[in-house]
């Protein structure tokens, strides 16, 4: 059965086909993904590789955990499942719940009192 593992601490610039690469050498990789941050598209620094078996995913921890890789140390354990999540989107303006809406400001003065200028 396939086994995910969690692989944190990645050079920015590593790709999802290097990450595939490297853990070849533990066993047969499943599937191997850089986690890329929405906004900006940059890699997060962590990803996620699926090992064939379990077998090859020990090998993986045992080969790669604390080890150097691209000048990174890594940290590589089996991933946990997805904690559930609060409903709700959370985040965002809440609007005025403090009472300190000032209204809009005035206009200039003079120029809307017949032409008169103060």
């Amino acid at each position: 059965m396939a086994k995910k593992l969690y692989v944190g601490g990645l050079p920015y610039s590593t790709t999802d086909a290097e990450l595939k690469d490297a853990f070849t050498q533990a066993g047969d990789v499943a599937s191997a993904t850089v986690i890329m941050d929405k906004m900006t598209g940059r890699s997060k620094g962590f990803g996620f590789v699926e090992m064939s078996n379990d077998d090859d995913a020990q090998k993986a921890i045992d080969m790669f955990n604390g080890k150097d890789f691209g000048g990174r140390s890594l940290t590589v354990n089996e991933a946990r499942p997805l904690e559930p999540r609060a409903p709700g989107g959370g985040g965002g303006f809440r609007g005025n719940d403090r009472g300190n809406d000032r209204g809009g400001y005035g206009g200039g003065r003079g120029n809307d009192r017949g032409g008169r200028s103060w």
